[in-house]
C-alpha cells in the first residue's frame, strides 16, 4: 500500500498532478523541428567562460535567459561547454564578471556518478525531463541547493520513493528512485546535505537517481545549472 506523507486534501492532489505532469512519463508525440537562426549582425557582447562557470550563472548575470543563450549560440548539448569558449550575449553593450560559484544561489550535483539517460532523451517511450544518475561508488544523494522540503513520498508510482526540495525563488528540485530517505516534510535542508541514498523503483532495478530541476513547476534542462 501506497504511504505519503505530504500536505492533506485539495494542496496534495495538486501538487501529485503538477509532478506527475512534468516527470519522465510523458507518451512521445511528434515534435516540431528545432530550428536554430543564424547569428548574424547581432548586437552584443561575447563572454569567455571560466572554470566552473554554468549556462545558468552567465545568463542570470547578464539578465538573459538560458534557453535564449543556448539558441542563439547553438549550444545543443549543454553539458560541453567549455574554458575560454565564447558565448554571445544578446543585447548587452558591456561585459560582466561572472561569479565562479555562488554559495547559495548556485546548484551541484546531487549525485557522483554516471548520466545513464539525459534531459529529452527517451525510454520506453518516455520522455525523460530531467537527468538519470548512476551511482559511481557512493550511493548518497545531496541536496543540489538549500531550501525546504515540500514534497515526501514512500511509493510514488514508478518514481519509488520521492522528495522534492522547494528552494523558495520558483525553484524546486526533485529526487526520485531513492532507497533510503533521511529527510522528512518541513526540514530545512542546507546544500550538499545528504538527503538519501539512490535506489530503485518499479520493475527496473538498475539503481540510479532520478533528478529533475523546476522552474514553476516547469522541467528545465539541468545542463543549464551544473558546473
Amino acid at each position: 500500500m501506497r504511504k505519503l506523507k505530504f500536505f492533506p486534501g485539495i494542496l496534495y492532489t495538486a501538487y501529485c498532478l503538477l509532478f506527475l505532469n512534468g516527470c519522465a512519463t510523458s507518451p512521445v508525440t511528434t515534435m516540431p523541428a528545432v530550428v536554430t537562426p543564424q547569428v548574424t549582425n547581432l548586437p552584443g557582447v561575447y563572454h569567455r567562460v571560466e572554470k566552473g562557470q554554468t549556462l545558468w550563472r552567465i545568463a542570470k548575470t547578464y539578465d538573459v535567459n538560458p534557453e535564449e543563450l543556448a539558441r542563439i549560440n547553438r549550444i545543443t548539448d549543454t553539458s560541453s561547454i567549455e574554458v575560454g569558449q565564447m558565448i554571445l550575449i544578446p543585447n548587452r553593450r558591456t561585459q560582466r564578471i561572472v561569479p565562479v560559484a555562488s554559495l547559495y544561489d548556485d546548484f551541484i550535483w546531487p549525485l557522483k556518478g554516471r548520466v545513464v539517460s539525459g534531459f529529452g532523451g527517451t525510454s520506453n517511450n518516455m520522455i525523460n525531463k530531467g537527468l538519470d544518475i548512476a551511482p559511481e561508488s557512493n550511493a548518497d544523494v545531496v541536496a543540489a541547493r538549500g531550501g525546504r522540503v515540500s514534497f515526501l513520498a514512500d511509493n510514488f508510482g514508478n518514481f519509488g520513493k520521492t522528495v522534492i526540495i522547494d528552494h523558495g525563488d520558483g525553484f524546486s528540485t526533485v529526487y526520485a528512485r531513492c532507497g533510503e530517505i533521511f529527510v522528512k516534510p518541513g526540514d530545512m535542508i542546507q546544500k550538499g546535505a545528504i538527503i538519501a541514498k539512490a535506489g530503485f523503483a518499479g520493475r527496473d532495478r538498475n539503481t540510479y537517481l532520478h533528478f529533475e530541476i523546476r522552474k514553476l513547476h516547469i522541467p528545465q534542462n539541468p545542463y543549464y545549472y551544473l558546473p
